[in-house]
């Protein structure tokens, strides 16, 4: 196993890609809307043009580019890839205080990226006797953000974990825990397959994605048929029935036909941002994005080292874990239930899990960390304070003073 050197990073997205997506909006044909659509065919046409103008002529990218250079130390890495060569990795890491903090790494996934670590890095990084503080590494996956993208086909779930967990024995953590939602879920779950016990101590996730309970599980199959729904519950299978009937149309695409919807998203400035932005609000709990929010999140995919359209091959090469998740990890797991999470399952789906916390939340949807920042790190701190079946999971790493 070979690592480079780390080298600091910091956004400076050349001026003629800004001019390019100027000039791009500028130019752009907008669809025709049926009279009251709203949302019921997709991201109304009011929406997107007012979005695009800003976009165009009142978003001023270097000074949200700057924010983020002041507000997150960031770094590139080179990370050997068995069978894939050399990968440059960029990633934020921001230690604590605390000598002791518990090392943990922070996974998005699709249509995230490294900026949803942004509202909870001070939260986590944070020295207080009064919670365990943790030192944060946030990776931007291969193929978004500035992070390289795989050159040869199948690379999967077990090269995501691989990335991940290569980058944190780089930095030192040979022992760490993890945090993730979406592509992010699945890719700690297979670190926790893969490297737990050693060297990946606990996962928490906010998207928990687990085997339904089936006869394998006699028991677990049995209750499952014998208990009946709590309100809760209910609620969570039909938001679970209206993703899979109205809003999973985009992993169809993306987990078959890529590259076909990559030429429009890679061309068109408009295209992309309404692919995306239809996520970032049916996705959420009536969360209030700001157009500055919203752009900033979009521009980050515009302006990334592969192009958006390699943000999207994850689903074309991980579609088959995706819905076979094989054996389940057996270190310790946290999970947050959110009730606008685009799958929301039973928490009874979870017993078999060797889950050590669990909380459930009234409201938040897929993207906690920038819906419910407080609620989520409130959660990864309980599972590792002191008193919970988790504290000092890392040995020697307490998260205190």
């Amino acid at each position: 196993m070979s690592f480079s050197g780390e080298t600091p990073f910091q956004i400076n997205v050349p001026e003629e890609k800004i001019a390019t997506l100027h000039a791009k909006l500028e130019l752009a044909t907008f669809p025709d809307e049926l009279e009251d659509a709203g949302w019921k065919y997709g991201v109304p046409l009011a929406d997107v043009k007012r979005l695009a103008e800003k976009w165009r002529s009142g978003y001023d990218w270097r000074e949200h580019e700057k924010e983020l250079n002041q507000e997150l130390p960031m770094f590139t890495r080179d990370i050997e890839v068995d069978g894939f060569g050399t990968l440059n990795i960029h990633y934020v890491h921001k230690k604590s205080d605390i000598v002791d903090a518990i090392p943990l790494f922070f996974c998005h996934g699709w249509p995230g990226s490294f900026l949803e670590v942004r509202k909870i890095l001070p939260l986590l990084t944070d020295p207080s006797p009064e919670h365990p503080s943790f030192h944060v590494v946030a990776i931007s996956l291969p193929g978004y953000g500035f992070s390289e993208a795989p050159r040869k086909q199948a690379f999967a779930m077990k090269q995501y974990a691989e990335v991940a967990h290569k980058l944190m024995l780089a930095l030192g953590y040979n022992e760490y825990v993890t945090q993730g939602g979406d592509w992010g879920c699945l890719i700690t779950r297979k670190m926790a397959s893969e490297y737990g016990g050693k060297h990946h101590k606990a996962w928490h996730t906010n998207c928990p994605i687990v085997n339904p309970p089936s006869w394998k599980s006699p028991l677990a199959f049995l209750a499952l048929l014998l208990t009946p729904w709590s309100p809760e519950e209910k609620a969570g299978i039909e938001r679970s029935e209206w993703f899979n009937t109205k809003g999973s149309g985009y992993i169809a695409e993306q987990s078959t036909q890529p590259q076909t919807l990559g030429y429009s998203l890679a061309d068109s400035p408009v295209g992309l941002l309404a692919w995306i932005y239809e996520k970032l609000v049916l996705w959420t709990d009536n969360y209030k994005w700001s157009d500055e929010e919203v752009l900033t999140w979009i521009s980050l995919y515009w302006f990334s080292r592969a192009g958006p359209a390699a943000s999207l091959r994850i689903y074309f090469e991980s579609i088959g874990e995706f819905r076979n998740l094989g054996y389940d990890p057996t270190i310790p797991m946290g999970a947050s239930h959110f009730p606008k999470e685009i799958v929301v399952v039973p928490a009874s789906w979870l017993r078999r899990m060797n889950v050590v916390s669990q909380s459930h939340h009234e409201t938040g949807g897929h993207f906690a960390a920038t819906e419910q920042p407080e609620a989520l790190v409130q959660d990864v701190r309980s599972m590792f304070a002191k008193g919970s079946p988790a504290f000092a999971i890392v040995p020697g790493k307490t998260g205190y003073a």
